[in-house]
């Protein structure tokens, strides 16, 4: 948890921070906007003190852009109002050092409910309006993170080219060896220097292992009682990991599918919910869990089309979604079972608890755990009955086969083209009674205004060989031609 003394205390925390690092030059203030870019200014470290006592102005249509910056009309947060000012003020236990930048320090900022327009656009603050419903029941939402993300050569990006990165021993992956200790082995410094900086910046970055491509890899941050402090530090590390394969010269790469014809990258969130005391409300000596739990995931598997648009927010994010590989294509649950959407890992009663694979790596943290705890909540109140749990192959055919068997209808599969969120935004009655209407509205708007078809460009994604290829079905405003670098 976060020092409460520094919580209640901003300027204690300004002065610490000031006294302990004299030699800082810059600070970066930092806003994550709605599609998950960070944004802000930098500043002297004197300035700060205005920061941490009023908060920082920025204009309201810095939450109306689009991936690649562009303005959103139709949010209606720019000529409407003028495109007037709104206050941001620092989150707690955020400012520190920026270890791979010299002489740097960072602060992420955040709106409140009393910011003006913009805080009805604010993800952050989303995330907190469902976080105080499900404790006002009591529910404590336990949240956890895993982002996988892969390591791209740098310099062939500038010729034009996307490929894996190069060991700095020289050679070139072409394997997947998924668990490779020889592929650990080989990105050793950028591994040391990535677990140096989290510790510096006190993030809770524990495993790494090598994903199921080459160059993709995976670091697991420990579960946190408060949700709000797990995405925080998720966005924390998702810029730490940027900033230090830079130095090894390297971009870390956070789409869902750079490459065609191998694995997408997701963003995995584990959840449970703690009492009033802490004990978890999903302990079970079943595996599958108890009432509560069938519940809660009843509610996340009724509402997954609803926040497709949340859970897969670009054009690229959908090519991520084929059959028979790991990405789910239905609203499947299941126990120890990696070919479902909502899977109850393997473990002891006490650490009951379900994982969200839906999501990909290019998903706002905040609004994707907003969306599944508001799902979640949305199962108990209404005690939604999950049907039985999946107990083998559940990746598409094999789930359809399995219901037809046993004389049921199929299941809906998820939304896996961006063109079909305009007709699923008409019908997203959890974002009205949960994430706010007018969030809704903003969000929809933005949504069409980045498929309108005069406005799409042309996607690279490049297949295993690391050639650049163009496809016409990947064409979307979220993304340019080339890489870019936000969205990576």
């Amino acid at each position: 948890m976060l020092d409460p003394k520094k919580q209640t205390d901003p300027m204690h925390e300004l002065e610490i921070f000031l006294k302990k690092h004299p030699d800082i030059e810059l600070v970066h203030v930092i806003l994550t906007d709605p599609v998950g870019i960070q944004r802000g200014k930098g500043l002297r470290p004197h300035e700060l003190r205005s920061v941490f006592e009023t908060g920082r102005a920025f204009p309201a249509s810095m939450f109306a852009l689009t991936v690649i910056g562009e303005d959103v009309e139709e949010a209606g947060l720019l000529w409407e109002i003028g495109d007037r000012d709104c206050f941001a003020m620092p989150i707690p236990g955020t400012l520190k050092r920026t270890p791979w930048l010299e002489k740097t320090g960072q602060v992420y900022l955040a709106f409140k409910g009393d910011s003006g327009p913009i805080a009805s656009a604010d993800p952050r603050l989303r995330l907190s309006n469902v976080t105080d419903r499900l404790k006002g029941d009591g529910f404590h939402p336990v949240l956890a993170i895993e982002l996988e993300f892969y390591l791209l050569d740098k310099e062939a990006a500038r010729n034009g080219k996307i490929q894996p990165a190069l060991a700095p021993g020289g050679l070139y992956n072409d394997q997947i060896q998924v668990y490779s200790i020889q592929e650990l082995d080989d990105f050793d410094p950028f591994l040391r220097e990535l677990y140096a900086a989290c510790d510096a910046q006190n993030l809770p970055a524990e495993s790494v292992i090598s994903e199921y491509a080459p160059g993709q890899m995976e670091i697991t941050l420990t579960h946190r009682a408060d949700a709000l402090q797990a995405v925080d530090e998720s966005i924390q590390y998702k810029r730490l990991v940027k900033g230090v394969a830079e130095n090894h010269g390297m971009i870390a790469c956070f789409m869902a599918k750079p490459f065609s014809d191998t694995a997408g990258s997701g963003m995995h969130i584990h959840l449970s919910l703690n009492d009033d005391k802490g004990n978890n409300q999903f302990a079970s000596d079943e595996p599958a869990g108890g009432a509560l739990l069938r519940h809660a995931i009843g509610g996340m598997a009724a509402t997954i089309n609803d926040c497709m648009a949340i859970f897969a927010p670009n054009a690229n994010s959908y090519r991520r979604f084929r059959r028979n590989t790991y990405a789910p294509v239905a609203p499947t649950w299941g126990v120890n079972n990696r070919t479902v959407s909502l899977r109850i890992p393997a473990g002891p009663a006490k650490s009951r608890h379900v994982e969200h694979r839906i999501s990909g790596a290019d998903a706002n943290p905040y609004l994707a755990a907003a969306a599944v705890l508001a799902g979640m909540h949305h199962g108990i109140n209404n005690k939604i009955d999950p049907g039985p749990a999946g107990a083998a192959d559940l990746r598409a055919e094999h789930h359809r086969q399995r219901l037809s068997d046993q004389g049921r209808r199929p299941d809906a599969q998820l939304v896996r083209r961006p063109r079909q969120l305009r007709r699923l935004a008409l019908h997203q009655r959890l974002f009205r009674r949960r994430l706010r209407k007018d969030f809704l509205s903003r969000q929809t708007r933005r949504m069409r205004t980045l498929l309108r078809p005069s406005d799409r460009l042309r996607l690279p994604v490049a297949p295993a060989n690391g050639v650049k290829s163009m496809s016409p079905h990947a064409s979307c405003s979220l993304n340019p031609p080339g890489l870019c670098r936000e969205k990576l």
